[in-house]
């Protein structure tokens, strides 16, 4: 199965969706990145957590969802279009769903309340990601509108809320 990580610029919530996921992923499933808009470059930052958190941070790079290696059986969109920004919808037969996280290459002050944002951005997936790979995977593979259902109710949680 394959899971595509979507947002506008691919430079960094995408890309550590893509990331955490492929480090977390049993046999089987695989995780890519893209955008809509894509920035044309990763963000330091987030290569940089990548490495603090022993999670590898080589090979990635800001594409489109034009030039993806492979169809994604499901779609994960996780700009946060709470704040203004356009979510990209991808077009065509795929489960899809929103796991809306707050853009950490938006933040501006220090260089500790930076890298907490990208923190904070790692987490939020990281724990999502970690209660995908929690669900009954192989059962609900077969059942499309079940797995949407419990990957929506995922979206909506956030790592305090997730024990």
């Amino acid at each position: 199965m394959n899971v595509l990580f979507l947002c506008t610029g691919n430079s960094c919530r995408s890309i550590l969706g893509e990331a955490i996921f492929n480090h977390l992923a049993p046999a089987g499933w695989r995780a890519m990145s893209a955008g809509s808009q894509p920035a044309g470059y990763v963000h330091p930052r987030s290569l940089a957590l990548l490495a603090r958190v022993s999670i590898a941070n080589h090979g990635f790079v800001s594409k489109s969802w034009d030039d993806l290696p492979a169809a994604p059986d499901i779609v994960i969109t996780v700009c946060a279009s709470a704040a203004g920004e356009t979510c990209p919808a991808y077009l065509g037969t795929v489960l899809r769903t929103h796991w809306g996280v707050d853009d950490p290459a938006h933040v501006t002050g220090t260089d500790a309340h930076i890298d907490a944002a990208f923190m904070q951005a790692y987490r939020i997936l990281r724990a999502r990601i970690e209660a995908f790979f929690a669900l009954p995977l192989e059962q609900l593979r077969h059942e499309p509108a079940r797995l949407k259902a419990e990957l929506d109710r995922i979206g909506m949680l956030m790592p305090a809320a997730m024990g």
